[in-house]
């Protein structure tokens, strides 16, 4: 399968870098494909891990056919099927969506005890410098509730990402200590990534995971790491390009989110 390479900044039609005045050394969030692709079914990608891990050391997405969560953590790739099962994917495992960055934090944010999802949302909105910039998340810690899901593998012909949610796996766990790690997007992004948080989680022992839709921390160390700089590679498949994007469905977004 050919790819198109591009990155975000002016809309031309040749690679663009976004450049910013910091003096910092900026990071590139890499993304493969697009959220509004992956909400209308398109499942199957030719990304490999290896070449994601390369990418970034941070991340996260789906794998071909939507078989289960991604969780990228330490530039390790692993994947919580449907099951609950997680494993360390091989390297040739293939992505149709995912969203990377090489994690270099530079701001830190305490919260308390008994934080939940909008909570931590509040408090690392209150604290960027701005709504209009990406920024990546990482918080280690004990969680005293912790609800993700999965999803299962999808065989053709691919059913809208809405409906394949609709038989979601639901997992929870109780004082479980691990990795959240996600992104915040800017709200321009919509039809491109998730406008907001997205985050999932990976638990120590790698035993418990998946998508996060809810859960209430211990006392956190939220690590975020703003990010001036996108990378978008593009599917050239005939799924990509004779779906119908015209039009983002927040709707659908907001079932498939929460």
């Amino acid at each position: 399968m050919r790819r198109l390479s591009l990155r975000l900044g002016a809309v031309i039609l040749t690679t663009v870098v976004l450049v910013t005045g910091c003096a910092r050394q900026q990071n590139t969030l890499f993304q493969v494909s697009t959220i509004d692709a992956l909400l209308a079914g398109v499942y199957d990608g030719d990304y490999p891990a290896r070449k994601l891990a390369k990418k970034g050391t941070l991340g996260l997405g789906t794998f071909n056919a939507l078989d289960g969560e991604m969780i990228v953590l330490d530039g390790a790739v692993y994947q919580v099927r449907a099951d609950g099962a997680i494993v360390r994917v091989s390297p040739n495992v293939k992505t149709p969506f995912a969203t990377v960055v090489r994690f270099r934090s530079d701001s830190e944010i305490v919260v308390p005890s008994g934080t939940d999802f909008a909570g931590l949302e509040a408090s690392v909105d209150a604290a960027i410098p701005s709504p209009n910039l990406y920024y990546a998340i990482r918080a280690q810690g004990t969680f005293p509730m912790m609800k993700t899901r999965s999803v299962p593998r999808q065989a053709p012909p691919y059913r809208r990402l809405a409906e394949v949610v609709e038989n979601q796996s639901i997992f929870e766990a109780e004082n479980v200590r691990g990795t959240l790690i996600g992104f915040r997007c800017p709200p321009f992004t919509a039809g491109v990534n998730v406008p907001g948080y997205h985050l999932h989680f990976l638990s120590d022992d790698k035993t418990f995971g998946g998508h996060v839709l809810a859960f209430t921390s211990g006392k956190l160390t939220v690590q975020v790491d703003s990010i001036h700089e996108v990378e978008m590679l593009l599917p050239n498949d005939d799924a990509f390009l004779s779906a119908d994007l015209s039009e983002h469905k927040p709707a659908e977004l907001e079932k498939v989110e929460k």
